[in-house]
Formats: C-alpha cells, sequence, structure tokens
C-alpha cells in the first residue's frame, strides 16, 4: 500500500490541485494529518475533497477553530479573522464532518498519524528537544505529524535526536533512507501555507515495504489563490506570505 501523507492543506485549492496533478500514479491511499482549512479561500472545495478521498483524517487546531468547537481568544488576529470567515463560509455538510473528525494518533498499517504530537494534538514538535520529549511514547518506529508547516522532520537514534531536512530551493524531491533501528517523526510539510521559506506546496510519499520514504515539493499557482484570498476581504498577510513561504 503506498500512502500519498498530506498536511496543513489550510483551504489552499490552487496547492492541493499541484499536489495531486504531480502525485499522479504514486500512491494508493491519502491520509490527511490536519487543518483542512482556515486561512485560504476555499475552504468548501478542499474539504469536499477530502471528504471524498482521504482514508485517514485527524483534526487540526484550525479545523475545531472553524467548526466552532475551540475559543478563538487565543488565536492571533489574522488567525481569528480567517476562522471566523471560515465558519461562515463553510457548508452544514462540511462543518459538521469536520466537527467530528478523530483527534491523533491514530494507528495505520504499523505507524501512527498525529496533528501536533504524542502528548498533545496542538504541540509544535520544531526543535529536536521537543520530540526528544515525545519519542519514548512512540509506539511504532514511525510517526507523521503536521501543523508547524515545516517539512522535515525528526530521527531517534543511539538515545540522540537528529533533524531530517527537507529537499533544497532547486530540489524537487529527496528520498530519506529509513533504518530499521531508529525511530522517526516525519513532517511532509504543509500543502497550503509552508513556513519554511520555500513556497512551494509539501508532501511525503510513503510505501510500507520500502526502506525509505520521499520528500516533494511541487510549484503551483500562487497568484490565483492570492487573488482568491484579496477577493474575499481576507487579512491581506494570508496572501503575502504565500509567496515567501513564512
Amino acid at each position: 500500500m503506498r500512502y500519498l501523507i498530506l498536511s496543513d492543506l489550510h483551504g489552499n485549492l490552487e496547492a492541493l490541485t499541484a499536489v495531486l496533478e504531480s502525485a499522479i500514479g504514486d500512491y494508493d491511499q491519502i491520509l490527511c494529518l490536519g487543518d483542512l482549512v482556515g486561512y485560504g479561500a476555499d475552504p468548501n472545495a478542499v474539504t469536499d475533497w477530502v471528504r471524498s478521498n482521504a482514508t485517514v483524517v485527524v483534526r487540526g487546531n484550525h479545523d475545531r477553530a472553524c467548526a466552532g468547537l475551540e475559543d478563538l481568544a487565543w488565536f492571533n488576529p489574522v488567525a481569528r479573522a480567517a476562522a471566523e470567515w471560515t465558519h461562515t463560509q463553510l457548508s452544514p455538510e462540511n462543518r459538521a464532518y469536520i466537527a467530528q473528525l478523530p483527534k491523533g494518533p491514530i494507528a495505520v498499517n504499523g505507524f501512527q498519524v498525529m496533528h501536533g504530537s504524542l502528548l498533545d494534538e496542538d504541540e509544535y514538535m520544531v526543535q529536536p528537544a521537543d520530540a526528544g520529549q515525545a519519542f519514548p511514547y512512540l509506539e511504532t518506529s514511525l510517526a507523521f505529524f503536521g501543523h508547524t508547516h515545516l517539512q522535515g522532520g525528526f530521527e531517534w537514534a543511539r538515545s540522540r535526536v537528529r533533524v531530517i531536512g527537507r529537499p533544497a530551493p532547486g530540489e524537487r524531491e529527496s528520498a530519506l533512507d529509513l533504518d530499521p533501528d531508529s525511530a522517526y517523526f516525519i513532517n511532509p510539510g504543509s500543502v497550503g501555507q509552508p513556513r519554511d521559506g520555500d513556497p512551494r506546496t509539501a508532501y511525503v510519499l510513503y510505501n510500507p515495504e520500502d526502506k525509505f520514504l520521499v520528500y516533494r515539493r511541487i510549484c503551483y499557482d500562487i497568484v490565483t489563490a492570492q487573488e482568491k484570498i484579496h477577493n474575499a476581504e481576507l487579512p491581506d498577510i494570508l496572501a503575502h506570505r504565500l509567496s515567501v513561504g513564512r
């Protein structure tokens, strides 16, 4: 079984479309690590697609917020405005679907998927110390997480944590050999709003029968995604950051 693993789509239909076009023939099932909506201008189109195509989906913090399950007081003003707008735009069916999404982690075919971390679905695993606290609770040797919008991850080997990098700006993809004696937290990066300095959309391909996985970065129609954000009268920064990947 070959998996296309996506995270943090954030209502960006142009980025999602580019991912699907580039991954044709490379996967059998789709897994989503949360944050279908929030920030982007196509929450219904993206949610419709996830409902119809993703095999396993865990909820993200923006999913909870946009479905009305979260107090928005702790959101920054930009995220709050986007969540409030998205809540009003979502169809009743899509709002109900998002509201019932399960909390991670979820076990899938010998590995785990989650939004934040094993310890807290809202935790940002950014530094090696963050991952180091979570590795002892890992029930498998491999887990996929999102939330940070940073493609890469962490390897636990010989009681030390190593940072896994993303493809270089000039590279379309990079493979990671999986050591059977190591454990891994893998972040596919964000489909809809990368924040690692590379504006290209991001995802991961994984086949459990292989001893490696593949990180990919793909160019997409950022201008159209930005125009939609402006037309929806969402905060301008949400359009600008797509160009810089921050």
